[in-house]
């Protein structure tokens, strides 16, 4: 099969994608929506398991709830690319799907009984799956490929600022009200996410580029979602993030019930403390890793983030003491800015002029998925029969063999005239 990629256009060609430059109101529209949009998804996650238990759910219904849930979110990565791909306004879709996030909040905190609860779980979980590829989209959309790389720098920035701050913000009110109106405050954070996003103006979001084509040739899919399938050096990037995620996924939740173990007292002050530190390294370091990727490379990026997590899986099955267990997640800040900044731009150079960007990304979200979603029953697995520090061992294993297989599968995807 023909592999597309970034090769620059031969004389003649239509004008390369970084000659329309967005205004300063569109992009910082898009830093508010990105800001807003890791403020309103905050709002669901474990604040979920927290409130239904409130209502005194069972066990097993709250993990119906969450499995259903991921199960959608599995499934519909790749529809929700293929949905973005086809758009003509990735800011409709956008604004669609917050809306129907904030109508899934408003469920929750309405009507806690079973069958409205797993219908809110679903239509988050489907507005979710396009609600990311609609953020790269417009990214894409507005700076072209030539400086996409400090776009999801910037977002990836934003993003964890988001986070951080609506994590804060959100156990304040379950801790001062009940959380039940976590929810409700979800549901009012829609209004400041569609108000930034009508800040990004829809002239500027070019819907070539915006889907991996290039700007000036006529709006198609130059390659079929089967060709897309078969892209040799697309597969081997979502093996990569497989193995990656199946290690990954697991360390922490599996290092929380070592500190449970030790001293339950502390054990959720510790485990917030490794949850904030990587989200403030990301928030340091992730525009940076997007500058870098134009000199150093993608692929040399790729291997220092993957990197990383063997030695933080090893660290963790040898150190004790808490504060060094803290500093240690500075590793997996390191590694999340990476990761977050580097896949899809690896995904864009992968697609460019196939006009199935947003479909790539969906293919790589469901395997990393896959591998996500396996990580933590085989750690609990490894951890009930060895114990858990051959189950950090046995995670560590995993990342080195994710870091194998980027050295040996994924080539340098950079173009020659984006250095």
């Amino acid at each position: 099969m023909r592999e597309f990629g970034t090769p620059p256009p031969p004389p003649g060609s239509p004008q390369p994608d970084n000659q329309s430059q967005p205004s300063k109101r569109s992009l910082r529209g898009l830093d508010w929506f990105v800001f807003c949009v890791a403020d309103v998804q905050t709002g669901f996650g474990p604040f979920v398991a927290v409130y239904l238990a409130s209502q005194k759910w069972t066990q097993i219904d709250i993990g119906l709830i969450l499995t259903t849930g991921s199960l959608v979110g599995l499934l519909g990565q790749i529809p929700g690319g293929m949905l973005v791909d086809r758009a003509r306004s990735e800011r409709l879709v956008a604004g669609l799907a917050i809306l129907a996030i904030a109508t899934s909040a408003v469920i929750y905190a309405s009507f806690p009984f079973f069958a409205a609860i797993l219908l809110a779980a679903v239509v988050h979980a489907m507005a979710s799956c396009v609600l990311g590829p609609c953020i790269a989209a417009i990214s894409l959309g507005l700076v072209g490929h030539t400086t996409i790389a400090e776009r999801l720098g910037r977002n990836a920035r934003f993003a964890s600022i988001g986070n951080g701050l609506a994590a804060a913000t959100m156990g304040t009110v379950g801790y001062f009200f009940s959380p039940q109106a976590v929810f409700v405050v979800t549901a009012m954070l829609a209004a400041p996410t569609v108000l930034a996003l009508s800040q990004i103006s829809a002239a500027e979001i070019i819907p070539d580029r915006a889907h991996g084509g290039t700007t000036g040739t006529p709006q198609k899919q130059s390659i079929s979602f089967r060709q897309l399938l078969q892209h040799r050096s697309l597969l081997a990037l979502g093996f990569c993030l497989v193995l990656f995620h199946l290690a990954n996924a697991a360390l922490l939740p599996l290092m929380g019930t070592v500190v449970t173990t030790r001293s339950s007292q502390w054990a959720t002050v510790l485990i917030g403390a490794c949850i904030v530190v990587p989200q403030i390294i990301v928030a340091a370091i992730a525009p940076s890793v997007g500058a870098h990727s134009r000199t150093w490379g993608r692929r040399t990026l790729l291997l220092i983030g993957v990197g990383a997590l063997p030695i933080r899986a090893v660290l963790f099955a040898i150190v004790h003491d808490p504060y060094l267990i803290v500093a240690v997640q500075i590793l997996d800040g390191l590694t999340a800015a990476i990761i977050g900044v580097i896949v899809p731009l690896v995904v864009a150079d992968l697609t460019r002029g196939s006009g199935r960007f947003n479909t790539g990304l969906g293919m790589i979200g469901t395997m990393s998925g896959i591998g996500a979603s396996f990580s933590p029953t085989l750690a609990g697995l490894i951890a009930d029969h060895l114990g858990t520090t051959i189950a950090f061992l046995s995670l560590g294993m995993i990342g080195a063999m994710a870091l194998t297989a980027v050295w040996l599968l994924i080539p340098e995807t950079r173009s020659e005239n984006l250095k």
